[in-house]
């Protein structure tokens, strides 16, 4: 069956160079003695990804044909559309190239947990450590599903060495094409192997809402063990989603990609691919032991003599990352499955200083921060930005979202309004003023609440409006003091808080209407899908 798959694509080779899901073990093996990369102290595969070291956005397209014309959201600037006939031509080339190589990894898997609504994936590469990249972030068939396994749902070819030219191809010096009609994906060029996770995902964000009404979703997911109730947590990079997600009073669902049913949560990944920058067991015990054998580590410094990984090192980049399965987590729910969300954490770091430490928010208010996708970056991190500066990612994740937004936020709003969730606001960043003067949020703080919204104990209290921002804040919560859920108080000058919260309102709204163009609040509580 694999041979006729990759001959009906375009690989014609010698079956014995073709090596199907090899073990973790094997996929090293052959990594260390074809120079791919070398073992870290820890045990964990350490690679360079080359000149990418990062998703790049300019060379990521989709076929702009059949179904996918229609239901592509063109308007956004991250769904870059690409001809048929030249995807088709680099298609041919790429696999050409491919059947040319000694060596041809297949790995086999899932991507999704439910397997009623999971796709079958076959990922074709040329480099072994990509295989194990994949294997590790794939949902793993079981040895009876690999024996009816049978043709993919979703196909995808991975030549990072393949340099896309100009002229041969159409497009260089990378490609990253998603056919959606055929349910295929290019990835040729770029080493970076979170290009495959994120087109897998994004190829999943197509197809779970139009053919199974499920709400797929870029967050992290965890359960009581004690009440089976799920949480789930949205939050742009620098939010605290992973930290607040490995709670050690819970159980890890998934830290990345879950799609919510009518049968509840699911994890569309079986692994985690988690920054290590500044890594320390203190700060993240999880995830420092869990890069071990069978992980693969991007780009990260290593001591030349122990072979030690140096996480406070970003000379090579400062996205340095680690992919391993799920299973070298130890609180973590097996089946990567979780009841229907009980409650929803939208996180944001707030770097004005404005916004309440937590928050409630209406089922339409949900709708907008979910359109929304608020962060701000602080002074410092960018070179010229000397303020606070709003950032806004549609969905808590635009890039990998190809569908009209209001598609994703009208099935939120269905699914809160019919199973009853909970939704907050949680403001991880700054109080007492801005980032420079004011201080960030104290992480026992921020805990002590995530825990209150989750057992809904924050609701004892009751709440009062925020008119400035249109939601509810608790007037008071166990362990927490009573002035940090009030902003204002917590601020020397009470009136330069009031300008800077409505200036913040005000991008807020601005954004909105820029994106959404004649929507308003009261549209989003009667929408219906």
């Amino acid at each position: 069956m694999i041979e006729t798959i990759l001959l009906e694509s375009g690989i014609d080779c010698d079956i014995d160079r073709v090596h199907v899901d090899w073990s973790p073990a094997k996929l090293i093996e052959h990594a260390i003695s074809h120079h791919e990369g070398y073992l870290t102290s820890t045990g964990s595969l350490s690679v360079s990804t080359g000149a990418f070291t990062g998703r790049s956005p300019e060379n990521r397209y989709i076929v702009d044909t059949g179904d996918a014309e229609k239901n592509i959201n063109w308007n956004s600037s991250t769904n870059k559309p690409i001809d048929e006939k030249t995807y088709k031509r680099v298609r041919k080339n790429v696999t050409r190239y491919m059947s040319q190589r000694r060596h041809l990894f297949v790995i086999r898997g899932y991507a999704g947990a439910d397997r009623q609504y999971a796709r079958k994936v076959m990922v074709v590469c040329e480099r072994a450590h990509q295989a194990l990249f994949i294997q590790n972030m794939l949902v793993r068939p079981t040895a009876d599903e690999l024996e009816v396994f049978g043709r993919p749902d979703i196909l995808v070819f991975a030549a990072p060495s393949y340099v896309c030219s100009r002229d041969r191809d159409g497009v260089e010096p990378a490609a990253v094409i998603l056919d959606m009609n055929k349910k295929k994906i290019v990835v040729a060029g770029t080493g970076y192997c979170g290009e495959i996770k994120k087109a897998v995902f994004t190829m999943m964000n197509y197809l779970l809402p139009i053919e199974d009404g499920v709400l797929p979703m870029h967050c992290s997911a965890n359960v009581d063990p004690a009440t089976g109730k799920t949480c789930i947590l949205f939050g742009l990079s620098g939010t605290g989603k992973t930290t607040l997600s490995a709670d050690p009073d819970r159980l890890l669902i998934g830290d990345d990609e879950h799609g919510w049913s009518p049968r509840g949560v699911f994890n569309i990944e079986g692994g985690c691919y988690a920054k290590t920058i500044d890594l320390t067991r203190e700060r993240e015990p999880d995830i420092f032991d869990a890069i071990r054998f069978g992980s693969v580590s991007e780009n990260v410094k290593l001591d030349r003599r122990t072979r030690a990984a140096i996480y406070s090192d970003s000379s090579i980049t400062e996205n340095g990352r680690a992919a391993y399965p799920l299973e070298h987590i130890e609180r973590v729910v097996e089946s990567g499955t979780g009841e229907i969300p009980s409650v929803v954490l939208f996180l944001t770091a707030d770097a004005y200083g404005v916004l309440p430490p937590i928050s409630k928010l209406s089922r339409e208010q949900a709708m907008f921060h979910f359109l929304t996708g608020y962060t701000a970056k602080v002074a410092g991190t960018e070179l010229g930005v000397k303020e606070p500066q709003p950032t806004f990612s549609a969905l808590f994740g635009e890039p990998f979202m190809p569908l009209d937004h209001m598609t994703y936020a009208y099935l939120l709003g269905e699914k809160i309004a019919q199973n009853n969730t909970r939704v907050y606001l949680v403001n991880t960043g700054w109080t007492g003023g801005p980032y420079g003067v004011g201080h960030r949020i104290a992480l026992f703080h921020t805990r002590a609440l995530v825990k209150a919204a989750q057992t809904g104990e924050l609701d004892v209290a009751g709440y009062r409006h925020d008119d400035v921002f249109d939601v509810d804040v608790p007037l008071a919560c166990p362990g927490v003091p009573t002035d940090l859920l009030t902003p204002r108080s917590t601020w020397a000058d009470g009136e330069e808080y009031d300008r800077c919260a409505a200036d913040l309102a005000q991008k807020f709204r601005d954004n909105f209407n820029k994106r959404y163009p004649g929507v308003q609040l009261e549209d989003l509580a009667k929408a219906r899908r």
